[in-house]
């Protein structure tokens, strides 16, 4: 055997055990966040009640909710319903996110234009709308998922806290991700920096 012949089923063992490598590391989410607040500190006691829009009544919506309410109670909030201090609301879309060919820029869709095809919306404020674009032949298009949170105070009603996390990848595990985009959102509670930031936070691998 020649030392080429040696070299390429070293090489492929090689991408094989990275390939293996890649597989079992815990993958990173990167959330676009951006949030204001009004609040100096946490209210004492950090009590609150979600409060569910029409859109969120069904049933389907109950692991969202559970997700969200893990990431609060991560970040020193604690559901009391007969009691809160502050009254929350939550809005989650899911989407794609079409990428356009940068070398076939026909018009303002560029090569393929708009198209009947997809689904997505926000499960929130306005309930689910149905849009989207896709076509054969143009590149895999983006999963776009995005999580809000509003707080408001539950004798004034005036809003406290608002914050926002939107992930855009073409791999997409759900519910999952959107757990880790409430925490991304819930970054910095009750104080956030100001201004739009990247939080990147670990997706930990299903349970085997």
């Amino acid at each position: 055997m020649t030392a080429q012949r040696r070299w390429i089923p070293l090489l492929a063992l090689g991408l094989a055990a990275a390939l293996l490598a890649g597989c079992s590391t815990t993958r990173v989410v990167e959330g676009q966040v951006q949030s204001f607040s009004t609040l100096a500190a946490a209210p004492a006691p950090a009590t609150y009640r979600i409060e569910r829009l029409p859109s969120q009544q069904a049933p389907s919506f109950d692991a969202i909710a559970t997700l969200a309410e893990q990431a609060l109670a991560r970040a020193g909030l604690q559901r009391d319903d007969a009691a809160p201090r502050l009254l929350v609301q939550l809005g989650v879309q899911a989407d794609a996110v079409p990428r356009y060919d940068p070398f076939r820029p026909h018009g303002p869709y560029g090569a393929y234009g708009p198209g009947p095809w997809g689904m997505g919306g926000w499960y929130g404020r306005g309930g689910w709308g149905v849009h989207g674009l896709w076509r054969f032949g143009e590149p895999t298009p983006l999963h776009r998922r995005a999580v809000s949170i509003v707080m408001r105070d539950a004798s004034t009603q005036a809003v406290v806290y608002e914050t926002s996390a939107v992930h855009e990848d073409v791999w997409v595990s759900d519910p999952a991700v959107y757990g880790v985009l409430f925490d991304a959102a819930l970054n910095g509670f009750p104080k956030p920096p100001q201004g739009p930031r990247q939080v990147r936070l670990p997706l930990a691998p299903p349970a085997p």
